[in-house]
């Protein structure tokens, strides 16, 4: 679909005229018309140009519009410092410390706005042990920025005042030939920033591009550098992934490049558990469905899935060594999560979602007396339920467990007495009676 559009799009003649070292692409040639940015953004370089100052559409939202998607969000590039651009946007506001932004809003929507960055010579550049550069917060010009971006797809300028692209790194041919290609030296880029190579592999994904042979070689020599970042930053990218759309192509595609060891114990497990890996690329499917519909995807629950075979593994394995069920799994979570957070630092704000649908899994079972009733109840029911209908997807558990929950849940009052199940002797809880205290009497 994206070669037959890349064909379509790019069968006008070339219009393109070089200056110095950039080449300025014409809109008779890329066919990006004005209209297709939002409403902020173009307010924003409007705005700016109209200051005195250079400003541009850039980054992913360039990309995508070449590509014939519609941009998740759309930000700017321009020569202003962050003080400039706020005297010039009214309601608008700087964050950041060590990369200063402004955030300019109108109405709903938020612009992101950066000042011309420039990379850190190397004799001046602060980096760690192991070369990643730990500083990167000095302005420049527009050529500066584009050789510090990370991928030539990446390094677009679009002015919507005159619809020109500016293109410092053929970074155009390559959207053109389906190419995802570094800039500079992938070694340097990879050194300097590890991330780059999960990112290289999530957008030759998430497009449907290939990975350039020069960029994709390093990869395999380098990956042990990912131990050195921090989780927060790897928790960053691998939400990137998850919430992709296309997670299934980006989980593949790590296997494929054996990036995914050590970002989430389950990807490592599943390569040896057949029934774990169904039970992960179900998951991943069904959030890259919710996303193509627009319906929100939960991180919590994502994350409850990818964890939830190394929570039952260790929950069997106590319940195997004499501990009682309720017990065994709340000890099999909190040695799961806290393992998983040494390598990847999951907010706690998801924990305690994880565990209750982790919980709830056990409690589907009883389908007596008034627990069903109670089920019900939980705020976090429906979240438990879907997760239960990947564990029978997964032939984890029987079919006709997710069956008769989804029918007593819209069942009449009269049905749904019908469908309890009788009390066992054997599975009633039995109260126990504690042994009455011997009373000496007085004498």
């Amino acid at each position: 679909m994206i070669k037959q559009f890349l064909k379509r799009v790019f069968r006008r003649p070339e219009k393109t005229r070089s200056a110095g070292k950039v080449q300025i692409i014409s809109h008779a040639l890329h066919g990006v018309s004005r209209e297709q940015i939002s409403y902020g953004a173009r307010r924003v370089t409007d705005g700016l140009q109209a200051a005195g100052f250079h400003a541009y559409v850039v980054g992913g939202a360039v990309r995508d519009l070449l590509l014939g998607r519609v941009p998740k969000d759309f930000d700017v590039a321009t020569n202003a410092t962050p003080e400039e651009v706020k005297r010039v946007f009214r309601r608008s506001r700087i964050i950041g410390r060590r990369f200063r932004l402004v955030h300019v809003m109108f109405g709903e929507e938020l612009v992101e706005v950066s000042t011309f960055r420039r990379m850190v010579e190397t004799e001046d550049a602060e980096t760690d042990e192991h070369g990643r550069l730990l500083r990167d917060n000095e302005f420049g010009d527009q050529e500066q920025d584009a050789a510090r971006r990370d991928f030539t797809a990446n390094a677009l300028f679009y002015d919507p005042s005159t619809q020109e692209i500016f293109d410092y790194h053929r970074g155009f041919s390559d959207i053109r030939e389906g190419v995802l290609r570094i800039i500079g030296d992938p070694q340097v880029r990879y050194r300097e920033d590890p991330v780059r190579m999960l990112r290289a592999v999530r957008l030759s994904a998430k497009l449907g591009i290939r990975l350039d042979a020069a960029t994709a070689a390093p990869i395999a020599a380098m990956k042990p550098l990912l131990d050195n970042v921090p989780e927060a930053r790897m928790l960053d990218e691998v939400l990137k992934m998850l919430l992709s759309g296309h997670s299934v192509e980006c989980i593949q595609e790590l296997r494929r490049m054996e990036l995914h060891h050590g970002l989430l114990p389950l990807l490592d497990a599943i390569m040896d558990r057949p029934a774990g890996e169904k039970f992960i690329m179900l998951a991943l499917r069904n959030t890259d469905e919710r996303m193509s519909q627009g319906k929100p995807v939960s991180p919590a629950f994502l994350f409850a899935a990818l964890l939830w075979h190394e929570v039952h593994a260790a929950w069997k394995a106590l319940v195997e060594q004499g501990e009682r069920p309720v017990g065994a799994m709340h000890a099999a979570m909190d040695e799961v999560l806290s393992r998983q957070k040494k390598q990847l630092a999951i907010p706690h704000r998801h924990d305690a979602i994880m565990k209750e649908i982790w919980l709830m899994q056990q409690r589907f079972e009883q389908r007596s007396g008034q627990r069903p009733y109670r089920m019900l109840e939980q705020p976090r029911f429906r979240a438990a339920f879907d997760f239960l209908l990947l564990r029978c997807a997964s032939n984890e558990v029987d079919n006709e467990l997710g069956l008769w929950w989804d029918e007593f849940q819209d069942a009449s009052d009269e049905r749904r007495k019908e469908m309890l199940q009788p009390e066992s002797s054997q599975g009633a809880r039995k109260r126990r009676r504690r042994p009455r205290k011997k009373v000496e009497q007085a004498a």
